[in-house]
């Protein structure tokens, strides 16, 4: 039976004290419920102790906090911590916490699934089943905060959206949680800590730099000639690297944010020194640096990993020619949460 009662967190606070004050409260009601909702991060009326008891109980008649719930939690034996976690109506997606020596990290999904069916990523296996929320995506990040804080004794430090799903086909509802992610009345967090990937939604990146963004952004490259990603990205075949570059040009000059670009490097298929080469062509379009990405296997997966005298070889090619190159060691991959690996094994997801 479908809820009457309204989903508070989808109103903006001057909706809500708007709302409080045609129930008879003052404005600054208003404004202490949703400080309660987003910075104080409360999940019931109850818990919001200095409001009266006769205000909580009309507020939990008339709406409702849909939060989400961890269904389940594996620890690699790296320290890297994934999450499963449960929707308000059943559906999963998952989260990961991956700590380094230097950084603690949340990596968040933005869509129950994912459209874009890339051959090297088992989200890209399910179908798209939702667009998350705003707060959907905000209490990912609130949970893993949370733990990092707990158990890894560090605060978060950056979040990037790399999870389940593709940001920019959910671009309203991404951009809003990056606000209350870096809103006072929220985590607080530095957009600059904020790193959206894409797969490469040509239009939607001119739109990022329209509204002239202020987190970082992540191309999903993986191959800089449209042959080679055609095969791997379907989505390329509609948004081409050139019409991907002149977009990521557009998107420099509103925002002055260089860009990364991610490069999965699969064994014979893109990791040969002409490969680089290409690569380095492309990255001459906009400032930018490479994070060259350990491949991890997915069941049934078509590719292997490189070997790591061909990828030590590509990123000495690349910084040769003066680009700035990190390479990305796996991890998480015992509980396939490294990149890639999301809703691989995990049945809560494949079959919700």
């Amino acid at each position: 039976m479908t809820s009457k009662k309204i989903d508070i967190r989808k109103l903006s606070e001057a909706e809500l004290i708007e709302t409080l004050e045609s129930m008879g409260e003052k404005k600054f009601r208003g404004k202490q419920v949703y400080e309660w909702l987003w910075a104080k991060r409360a999940r019931s009326f109850d818990a919001m102790t200095n409001l009266s008891t006769g205000l909580r109980e009309k507020l939990d008649e008339k709406f409702e906090i849909r939060s989400i719930t961890i269904a389940d939690k594996q620890i690699s034996s790296d320290g890297t911590i994934k999450y499963a976690f449960k929707l308000h109506e059943g559906h999963v997606v998952e989260g990961v916490l991956i700590p380094t020596e230097n950084r603690t990290t949340a990596c968040i999904s933005s869509q129950v699934g994912c459209s874009l069916a890339c051959k090297f990523c088992a989200t890209g296996r399910l179908k798209l089943m939702k667009n998350l929320e705003p707060y959907e995506i905000y209490d990912q990040v609130s949970e893993i905060y949370k733990d990092a804080e707990i158990l890894k004794q560090k605060p978060l430090s950056n979040i990037v959206y790399m999870g389940m799903g593709e940001p920019l086909l959910n671009y309203k509802n991404v951009l809003s949680s990056t606000g209350h992610i870096s809103a006072d009345v929220g985590l607080g967090m530095s957009p600059k800590r904020i790193t959206i990937s894409t797969a490469g939604i040509a239009k939607m990146i001119k739109k990022l730099g329209d509204d002239e963004v202020k987190f970082n952004l992540a191309l999903s490259l993986h191959a800089a000639n449209d042959e080679k990603r055609n095969k791997i990205m379907p989505i390329n075949e509609s948004n081409s690297l050139d019409a991907l570059a002149d977009a990521l040009k557009y998107f420099y000059a509103q925002t002055k944010t260089r860009v990364t670009f991610e490069y999965i490097i699969f064994k014979n298929f893109n990791d040969e020194l002409e490969d680089a080469q290409e690569l380095a062509d492309f990255c001459r379009n906009i400032p930018c640096k490479v994070n060259i990405i350990e491949y991890n296997p997915i069941d049934d997966g078509e590719f292997q990993q490189a070997d790591p005298e061909k990828v030590d070889a590509f990123a000495k090619y690349l910084e040769d020619r003066n680009i700035i190159v990190n390479i990305r060691r796996s991890r998480g991959k015992d509980i396939d949460a490294a990149c890639g690996q999301l809703a691989n094994k995990n049945e809560a997801v494949t079959k919700a």
